[in-house]
């Protein structure tokens, strides 16, 4: 792991949300290859922290980089190409489970990965997945199904990032620590997650935990 290059390197962020700080003065260096969690009380900007990442919040203080580029309007689409995110409730769209996971690899940005879809039962093992789900109705699938075909199908992308928020809530003890030491064992990859979970804790190398911002952009003049 590199600390002089990181993979993500966020400087003094803050994002305001209807006037009141949710991050303030935030920063944090992510090793390539590193484990990273953020933890905390509900609203403390854990998940702001990962969008700011993705540029889908753009910050009103300070800078976000990626890979040594910064995260802004003109280099976000280029820098997305680096990342992989699951939500804790994944809107992966209709269609059977096989449907979900080769439908990214029908894009441009993908076809070049198009060989990795023979990896997919490598993953359903990896992960606990029974082969016929496959061919299930993402709709009928269970919200820990959901989350590890979710995986699935990031893996199988190849993205040097991985960002998760809270996307083993729904996951048993046994099928977390299965996530856990499949990405743990993934030395080159960066992971930047979002989590309440003690045992989703022994995936990372540093666990970082936020604290409420209370002041407000109005009281600090």
């Amino acid at each position: 792991m590199s600390e002089n290059n990181p993979a993500i390197d966020i400087e003094n962020l803050g994002v305001a949300y209807d006037g009141r700080w949710v991050l303030r003065g935030f920063s944090l260096r992510v090793a390539r290859g590193e484990k990273v969690t953020l933890t905390g009380p509900s609203g403390v900007g854990k998940s702001t922290v990962l969008r700011c990442v993705l540029g889908l919040v753009v910050p009103q203080e300070g800078e976000v980089r990626v890979l040594g580029r910064t995260v802004d309007g003109r280099s976000v689409w280029e820098v997305r190409k680096d990342l992989a995110y699951v939500a804790q409730e994944p809107d992966l769209g209709p269609g059977t489970a096989r449907e979900v996971i080769e439908r990214p690899f029908s894009y441009r940005a993908n076809a070049h990965l198009r060989a990795n879809i023979e990896r997919i039962g490598e993953w359903f093992e990896r992960f606990r997945l029974p082969p016929d789900l496959l061919d299930k109705d993402m709709g009928t699938l269970s919200g820990g199904e959901k989350q590890r075909v979710a995986l699935v199908s990031v893996m199988l992308l190849d993205r040097p990032i991985l960002l998760l928020d809270e996307a083993s809530s729904a996951l048993d003890p046994a099928n977390k620590q299965t996530v856990t030491d499949a990405l743990r064992s993934a030395r080159d990859l960066t992971v930047l997650s979002v989590s309440h979970d003690v045992e989703w804790r022994a995936l990372s190398n540093r666990t970082i935990e936020l604290a409420p911002t209370a002041r407000t952009p109005e009281n600090e003049a």
